[in-house]
């Protein structure tokens, strides 16, 4: 009799833990359905990626480890070099690819978050990791990245760290997005 007490427990924790795997596999999957994405980069859209962004800061104030932001902006590429906009949307896709190609899959996220802005997000990465992957980008597009007509994609890049235990940033992504752009500006006189 006791066996069929302990088989009837054993099947009902197993149905239990095969429902909340489940439930977990649906949830991802309805987020993966309902994550907006850039229609002409396949990245994650500027609204996507802020309300990962505020996910990731709560993460990292939960869980004490940093998660640091890069910045990459082609600004002012196609007025500079008077592009189509069909070169300059193959120019964008380029860089999406590129992105997409370096960055760890199913850890880092990436976004466009203007015309020509795109943004990624490195959970668990410190500032000099997040500096040094900014400086790969940037020389990867100067040297792999080909515009129309030979032009030279000129690229600035800025990078910033969330850390837990000084909570600049609360958990207002805008406002690690912003220190960013701020860096961004700063890279873009020293034209590095």
């Amino acid at each position: 009799m006791w066996y069929f007490t302990w088989i009837l427990g054993l099947l009902l924790a197993c149905s239990l833990g095969i429902i909340n795997v489940l439930r977990m596999e649906a949830h991802e999957t309805w987020i993966k359905e309902h994550i907006r994405l850039d229609a002409l980069t396949q990245l994650l859209a500027k609204e996507s990626m802020l309300t990962r962004l505020k996910e990731k800061v709560e993460n990292s104030r939960l869980n004490g480890f940093p998660f640091s932001i890069v910045l990459i902006s082609l600004k002012d590429f196609d007025s500079r070099n008077q592009l189509l906009d069909y070169e300059l949307d193959a120019v964008l896709r380029n860089v999406a690819d590129h992105i997409k190609a370096e960055i760890r899959g199913g850890i880092d996220i990436a976004a466009r978050m203007d015309k020509q802005e795109f943004l990624i997000a490195l959970p668990g990465s410190s500032l000099q990791k997040a500096n040094s992957i900014a400086a790969q980008f940037k020389q990867d597009i100067l040297e792999q990245i080909k515009a129309p007509r030979d032009l030279v994609v000129q690229v600035a890049v800025g990078a910033a760290e969330y850390v837990a235990q000084h909570a600049e940033f609360g958990s207002n992504p805008v406002a690690l997005v912003q220190d960013v752009d701020a860096l961004l500006r700063i890279a873009t006189q020293n034209k590095h």
